[in-house]
């Protein structure tokens, strides 16, 4: 009969969302309980163990290697890095994301492929990529010495390292968002008469902003929490070319475990003040 409504036909309760499977309350109060035990032995355990091995000798210790003049420069270092990688991976990012979102060519799979090669790569051979290149005995090794330029041990090679192993953070965050997104309110703004970078800047950035957003937190925590490939191409100079890894690491390897973990508890902070972000951004597009 006209109107009516089929005996299959799922009965809706508005703001009433149903179960995603339907386990018992037992089976779901296990899972929750052994991803916590997890997250608890991995996760918080190792936190509250730097800090509480940080303070073991008390403040005065504490403040002492925060303020000592390494971990100073170490920590003016590991911020200049991020300063200057975190906005060109930006704009790779952004642009690598375009081209292979909204336009076809030859080569884009190679494309792709770049761009995932640091996520397959260890960090240690990108560092011994750039010895190899830019080395003392690397391809351009003399060439740079004859015009007294110093990339390796110093910090070019430092930025370079860096950039190698943050590019794929942002580009990898908006691929897939901006080939969810598709191309017609672009096309609309082609048909009305927008040009290029006013449809970048009306109509493709503010539907990736939170995305974009989210792609930078995270290549700034990996930026300023990098170890294998500073390492190589570092050199180790202290006061010049060591961050806060680095310094934490020296400092390990001297038996100085209270001043090892007093600078790992900054760079605990860095990463939290990260997180808060992180979660903020994430409620705020929520809603």
């Amino acid at each position: 009969m006209a109107g009516t409504v089929p005996m299959y036909a799922p009965k809706q309760k508005s703001g009433v969302s149903s179960p995603a499977t339907n386990e018992s309350s037992v089976v779901k109060w296990v899972l929750i309980a052994a991803a916590g035990l997890v997250l608890l032995w991995l996760i918080a355990l190792p936190l509250i163990v730097v800090l509480t091995e940080a303070l073991k000798r008390g403040w005065d210790v504490y403040i002492a290697a925060l303020t000592d003049p390494d971990a100073a420069s170490a920590l003016r270092l590991t911020l200049l890095v991020a300063a200057i990688t975190v906005p060109l991976n930006t704009v790779f990012g952004v642009a690598a994301a375009w081209a292979v979102t909204k336009f076809r060519f030859r080569g884009k799979g190679f494309l792709i492929t770049l761009i995932d090669l640091p996520f397959a790569v260890s960090p240690v051979i990108g560092g011994l990529i750039f010895i190899l290149v830019f080395g003392s005995h690397g391809w351009f090794g003399s060439w740079l010495s004859d015009h007294d330029i110093k990339i390796v041990f110093a910090l070019p090679g430092i930025v370079l390292a860096t950039l190698f192993v943050t590019f794929p953070f942002v580009a990898r965050e908006l691929i897939p968002l901006m080939e969810d997104q598709g191309t017609q309110e672009e096309e609309a703004a082609i048909t009305l008469g927008a040009r290029g970078w006013q449809i970048f800047f009306r109509v493709t950035l503010p539907n990736i902003k939170w995305g974009l957003l989210y792609g930078i937190i995270l290549c700034n925590a990996r930026a300023m929490g990098e170890f294998g490939a500073v390492s190589v191409v570092s050199g180790h100079i202290r006061g010049e070319t060591n961050t806060l890894p680095l310094h934490v690491e020296i400092l390990y390897n001297e038996y100085q475990f209270s001043a090892s973990f007093a600078v790992a508890s900054l760079l605990l902070m860095l990463a939290l003040v990260t997180m808060i972000i992180k979660s903020w951004l994430l409620r705020k597009n929520a809603h």
